[in-house]
């Protein structure tokens, strides 16, 4: 038990004063689009990952990185820290990292353009957080729901996106 008493200490020594869930609540947002192209055509057009700023309509910014795993990405102005953690063929996962003053959430989002057929695919978009950081429930509910709907349109963009001529 002498660890357990000294791990507060440690993080705080070592400048880890981010909350910590005692009891982490992870949540996983599922969502996914058809698309009437092949994945490969529309990973070349959504894929990249600034490609971002164009179907989420934000400011992107490679601040590290040559694109692939471990590159940085710096969005809305900085406000956002993105590091892909995971990159394959045809998709990509990244974390955000821990802010200072922030409760850390554990905030991961994954896309994939996902093969149906020579002619069509489905982009997938998941997301994962520790809900547990959100003061009371109606928080909790408020702050998925509106991350869900956002990142239905950010799919509706991409959908467009790959599918114009």
């Amino acid at each position: 038990m002498k660890t357990l008493r000294l791990a507060p200490a440690l993080l705080l020594m070592f400048g880890c004063t981010h909350t910590l869930a005692a009891e982490p609540e992870y949540v996983t947002i599922k969502l996914e689009i058809d698309i009437a192209k092949p994945a490969a055509e529309v990973w070349a057009k959504v894929g990249d990952y600034c490609d971002i700023g164009e179907w989420a309509n934000l400011e992107c910014v490679i601040s590290a990185g040559d694109g692939g795993v471990g590159t940085v990405r710096s969005l809305a102005g900085g406000r956002v820290t993105e590091i892909m953690v995971a990159q394959t063929e045809l998709s990509y996962g990244y974390t955000q990292p821990v802010v200072e003053g922030t409760p850390y959430n554990l905030y991961h989002g994954f896309m994939e353009a996902r093969p149906v057929d020579a002619g069509a695919s489905k982009m997938l978009y998941t997301l994962m957080l520790d809900a547990s950081v959100y003061p009371d429930q109606a928080t909790r509910e408020s702050d998925l729901e509106r991350r869900k709907t956002l990142f239905e349109g950010v799919l509706k963009n991409i959908k467009e996106i790959a599918e114009a001529p």
